[in-house]
C-alpha cells in the first residue's frame, strides 16, 4: 500500500471513529434512554451529563476527547504525510459532528476539538482550556466556555511558533464551534441559556 493510499484510510479511520456517538450509544445501552429526546437534544458530553448524569457525562466526555486524540496521535501514524496530524484531527471533528452513524447529524465538536489540539499544540489547548474553566465559573454556561475557549485557542495559536497549517485549522475549528453555538449565542444574548 503506497503513502497516498494510507494518508486516505487515515483519514478515513479518523473521520469513522469521530462519527462514533459516545453520549447516545451510553444513553441507549445503559440507561434505554436517547438522549437526543431530552434536554438540549444534543449527542455531546454536556447533554449526556444533563440527562444521564455526572458519571455518564464524564466517560461521554472522555470518549469524545479520545476520539479526536486517538486521531492524531495514533492514527494518522499510519502514514508518513507531514499533514496527516492535521487532516485525522479535522476528520475526527468532522465525524463527530456529521456523523455517519447519525445520517450526518451529529455534536457541536468541543470535546473532540479538545483531544485534537491537546495532541496537536498542548500550550494553545492549555490556555483554552483555562479559558473555558474560568467562563464556566462565572457563568455556569457550558456553552459560553466552549465558545470563549474555542476563540482563545485560535488566538493562541497566533501567540506562539505554531505552523500556518495549524493555525488555519484551529481558525477553522473555531468558526465551526460559533456556528454550531449560534443558538446557544441567541439564548445568552436574550438571558434564556441553560445553565449548570
Amino acid at each position: 500500500m503506497n503513502d497516498t493510499t494510507l494518508a486516505i484510510a487515515a483519514v478515513f479511520v479518523s473521520y469513522v471513529l469521530g462519527s462514533l456517538p459516545t453520549g447516545l450509544w451510553l444513553g441507549l445501552r445503559v440507561r434505554g434512554i436517547d438522549i437526543r429526546e431530552h434536554g438540549s437534544k444534543s449527542i455531546g458530553a454536556t447533554n449526556t451529563m444533563r440527562v444521564l448524569g455526572k458519571g455518564l457525562g464524564a466517560v461521554a466526555l472522555l470518549g469524545d476527547m479520545a476520539k479526536g486524540a486517538v486521531s492524531v496521535l495514533l492514527v494518522a501514524r499510519l502514514t508518513s504525510w507531514e499533514f496527516a496530524p492535521l487532516a485525522c484531527g479535522l476528520a475526527a471533528i468532522a465525524g463527530h459532528s456529521w456523523s455517519i452513524f447519525l445520517r450526518f447529524q451529529g455534536g457541536k465538536g468541543v470535546a473532540t476539538s479538545t483531544g485534537v489540539f491537546w495532541g496537536l499544540c498542548p500550550i494553545g489547548m492549555g490556555i483554552a482550556t483555562l479559558v473555558f474553566v474560568v467562563t464556566v465559573a462565572a457563568t455556569r454556561m457550558v456553552s459560553a466556555g466552549s465558545i470563549l475557549g474555542a476563540i482563545a485557542l485560535a488566538i493562541s495559536t497566533f501567540a506562539f511558533p505554531y505552523p500556518m497549517p495549524l493555525r488555519a485549522i484551529a481558525t477553522l475549528v473555531a468558526l465551526l464551534v460559533l456556528v454550531k453555538h449560534r443558538s446557544n449565542i441567541q439564548r445568552i444574548l436574550s438571558g434564556k441559556e441553560n445553565r449548570l
